[in-house]
């Protein structure tokens, strides 16, 4: 049985240490200002987008052909049959498409791509359950209806601190129009089925849209089976204290957990501050 690799884009938010770690590979995005592209998580953070904002708010762009072709011989020349490419939501990002056309050219592995519907933990959690059935053994064919599953029974909640940023960026997907900063009013934002941007609650004030998620989140803890948890933040690592807190026993009982800070990607359409939770319900044992 040939060996299967688990491929991902910089959208999923796994640290360097969490990637070499679990043996994933990962096609950066690109984040483009004026005098340079540059490839997030490679030579650009987050932070350093934050810095710029709001005086610069920057483009981005799909992970270019020269990395993806690259990526991929990597993962043949390092003796690998079959790859699984777990891709950013297609809803807000033309980079399923991009990665599912290479694929379909490169004849030398066997490549599935699938939309995952998510971005971020979401992302990050599917890829590395992915990895780790892969780990213990599952064969090619199992994986495939793992990662369905695993796609299938993710779920993400945040909130940003203003929708300025997915406003001006073109991803403000099915997020209903909210009464402003005068209010204070926070949407609670997930994604859809088709892998849109939608708000599925208003709540007023920053620490109560914490608090929210949290809600949401153990909403779908399973009383029994397993479970994973992820959380994320925008440059507010005292607000993800605070959520982590109010999580409580559920992360405890997880099986895998992860925090993760978000990439200059995402940073540059959500602006700063996000705050967000992810569960994964595990039915494969």
């Amino acid at each position: 049985m040939g060996k299967i690799a688990i491929l991902t884009d910089s959208c999923a938010d796994l640290s360097r240490e969490t990637v070499e770690a679990f043996g994933i590979y990962v096609i950066p995005l690109s984040v483009v200002y004026p005098e340079k592209i540059y490839a997030d998580g490679v030579d650009i953070t987050a932070e350093d987008v934050y810095r710029r904002m709001p005086e610069e708010v920057p483009s981005t762009t799909l992970p270019s052909g020269e990395a993806i072709f690259g990526t991929l011989e990597r993962i043949r020349d390092e003796g690998y049959s079959y790859v699984l490419a777990l891709m950013l939501s297609s809803g807000i990002s033309g980079t399923y498409n991009a990665v599912r056309l290479a694929a379909q050219s490169f004849k030398e592995m066997e490549i599935r791509v699938f939309d995952t519907q998510t971005a971020s933990l979401g992302l990050g959690m599917i890829a590395l359950q992915a990895a780790e059935w892969v780990r213990k053994g599952k064969s090619w064919l199992e994986m495939q209806g793992i990662v369905a599953s695993l796609i299938r029974n993710t779920k993400v909640f945040f909130c940003v601190d203003t929708l300025e940023y997915l406003r001006r960026g073109g991803r403000i997907g099915r997020i209903s129009c909210v009464a402003g900063s005068v209010l204070q009013i926070k949407p609670i934002i997930t994604f859809s089925s088709d892998g849109q941007l939608v708000n599925v609650d208003k709540v007023r004030g920053r620490q109560k849209s914490i608090q929210e998620i949290a809600l949401k989140i153990q909403n779908l803890v399973p009383e029994k089976g397993a479970y994973n948890m992820a959380l994320a933040h925008g440059g507010c690592p005292e607000e993800l204290e605070i959520l982590r807190k109010a999580l409580g026993g559920c992360l405890r009982k997880s099986r895998m957990y992860c925090e993760s800070a978000i990439d200059s990607v995402l940073a540059s359409h959500v602006g700063p501050r996000l705050i967000g939770a992810g569960v994964q319900v595990l039915e494969w044992e």
